[in-house]
């Protein structure tokens, strides 16, 4: 099943990486480059999933991720967190404030499609 995938990620390479991997798999995916954008964008409409990365200009990752949990009409989206951070403390701050999944940089592309597929079967 296609899914809206909303990806928030600062390093080009690896922005143009996901699209084209989640593209193939029949998602449609759109991009943002800033913690802030990532927040307006969501405004604007719902994907069916947000691929968010930690170390965002503007606002971080963890600011991105406790925004969309506190405001009603957002928190049901799920998030998966794609970040270079490998620190447990990390890990588990994303997921106490409510990341569906948490995968590290860098990361395989099987596990990236298997947590979207998952994440949007619902």
């Amino acid at each position: 099943m296609a899914a809206r995938v909303l990806i928030a990620e600062d390093e080009a390479n690896i922005s143009e990486s996901l699209s084209f991997i989640l593209s193939r798999e029949g998602h449609a995916v759109s991009t943002v480059a800033d913690g802030e954008a990532v927040l307006q964008q969501l405004r604007r409409g719902l994907p069916d999933l947000l691929i968010l990365d930690v170390m965002l200009p503007g606002r971080n990752g963890f600011e991105v991720l406790k925004a969309i949990k506190a405001d009603a009409r957002l928190q049901s989206l799920p998030v998966i967190v794609l970040t270079a951070k490998t620190q447990q403390r990390d890990r588990e701050m994303a997921e106490a404030i409510g990341a569906a999944a948490y995968l590290t940089k860098p990361f395989a592309n099987r596990d990236l499609v298997e947590q979207v597929r998952r994440l949007t079967r619902a």
